[in-house]
């Protein structure tokens, strides 16, 4: 076997705001695999790294890329336990290549086009107007849960824009998630979440910053709003580690991001642990293209969910990956009857 990677940068079509600053381009590698036999035929996958989220944002990246390159040419393994998106991208080229090389890692009825995922509509951070017009559109396009990414403008102008979207749209017709991106202090998170409250918010992402767990915790007993974990959860592949987490904090949801949690064999674990303490949870993309978005949904469909989940994102970029996926009002599909179109990449092998 062969392998080799290119890095592509995605450049967003409208400035996508969040509590750590505003993203207008996003870079991500796309890997490889192929027989050399046979070097027309390939599977594709996506190593979607996220630079300042990712824990594997570091100068080892494209070496380690490299390194894994040169390994499947010499049939030998390669240790990816601190590489997150590059094990999601080797897991879904494999799986890719083993099903025939047609961007099929689950050959099931989402991949077949017979089935649809149910999607929440994302409303990146502006000013109070700007979210009030995007939340408008995301209703007026079939959208029933939307998540608002809050945090980066001022607290009481963001309670204005829930308190006017509340008058407008109630409970039974809009389910609002709220996403903070660990903006909140301990010192104020318990005043906001009560604050909050008032306007029937379904959860709330990450509340405070990682890595304050017993904060965490307390919040989390305290909330009333259930809360999830979602920045909490990335880089930590250790089983002992994420039923520690699960244990000592008691979230009420956990939101995985493959490429950021070991790929879908780590988030699939997740998950199973997260069962046995009665946590829910859903599957959002990292910002993928859609490579990674189409591998994610197909994987997503194995899961047989039901509620919404966060893989709207396939619409962000001026220069996506063309594809089969599509989305129509509040959930997300696959046409086969559209083809791939993969760029001719700057392919490199070692």
């Amino acid at each position: 076997m062969k392998a080799a990677f290119a890095k592509y940068t995605l450049d967003f079509i409208n400035p996508a705001g969040t509590s750590r600053g505003v993203l207008l381009q996003k870079d991500t590698y796309f890997l490889k695999i192929w027989d050399e036999q046979c070097p027309e035929r390939f599977g594709l996958g996506e190593c979607a790294l996220f630079k300042g989220l990712s824990a594997e944002d570091n100068d080892r990246y494209e070496p380690k890329l490299r390194e894994l390159c040169c390994n499947i040419a010499l049939g030998m393994e390669t240790d990816l336990a601190e590489f997150s998106s590059i094990q999601f991208g080797l897991e879904t080229a494999i799986l890719d290549f083993a099903n025939g090389c047609r961007r099929v890692c689950f050959d099931n009825d989402f991949a077949r086009g017979t089935c649809h995922i149910p999607i929440n509509g994302l409303v990146w951070m502006g000013t109070k107007d700007e979210m009030i017009a995007r939340i408008n559109e995301k209703v007026a396009a079939g959208f029933h849960v939307i998540k608002l990414k809050i945090g980066a403008i001022d607290f009481n102008q963001e309670l204005e824009m829930i308190s006017h979207i509340r008058r407008r749209y109630s409970e039974r017709d809009l389910t609002i998630r709220v996403d903070a991106n660990g903006a909140f202090s301990p010192d104020t998170v318990m005043e906001r979440l009560g604050r909050l409250s008032e306007y029937s918010i379904h959860s709330i992402e990450q509340p405070i910053k990682a890595g304050q767990w017993e904060e965490m915790a307390r919040v989390c007993e305290k909330s009333p709003i259930p809360v999830a974990l979602d920045e909490e959860l990335i880089g930590i592949t250790n089983p002992m580690m994420m039923m520690t987490i699960l244990r000592s904090i008691r979230p009420h949801y956990i939101i995985l991001k493959p490429s950021l949690m070991g790929g879908f064999a780590g988030s699939t674990e997740w998950l199973k642990m997260a069962a046995q303490f009665g946590t829910g949870g859903w599957i959002t993309s990292a910002l993928e293209s859609n490579v990674g978005l189409n591998a994610i949904a197909q994987w997503v469909t194995t899961l047989q969910v039901r509620i919404p989940q966060g893989l709207g994102t396939g619409t962000l970029y001026h220069n996506n990956i063309a594809s089969p996926l599509e989305q129509h009002a509040d959930y997300l599909c696959c046409n086969p009857s559209k083809g791939w179109d993969i760029p001719d990449f700057n392919w490199i092998t070692e």
